[in-house]
């Protein structure tokens, strides 16, 4: 999995599964673009992922997170619920501002 840190006023997190990186998705007028530019960034293991997710989680934070890793890790660092999950095209993704 992949975490970049977009650093402004409040921190953006950016966390997609790998093999997604650089590919769109498009259903019923929504699309997902896991762009280069947005999302490739450190490749993590799943501790260490969840481990990052909870530190930033104790910021002021919005993350996105694409792909079936990356939001499990997301759930087992307890940021999102299930409900929170949308799918296109079966992938699913997550967006949460804390």
């Amino acid at each position: 999995m992949l975490i970049k840190i977009h650093k402004s006023y409040r921190d953006v997190i950016a966390i997609s599964d790998k093999e997604l990186l650089g590919k769109k998705f498009e259903e019923n007028n929504s699309q997902l673009n896991i762009k280069e530019s947005f999302y490739k960034g450190e490749e993590v293991t799943e501790e260490n992922l969840i481990d990052k997710i909870r530190d930033l989680a104790l910021e002021d934070s919005t993350f996105n997170i694409v792909g079936k890793k990356s939001v499990s890790c997301a759930l087992r660092a307890g940021i999102i619920l299930e409900e929170g999950i949308k799918k296109i095209q079966g992938i699913p993704y997550a967006l949460v501002l804390l």
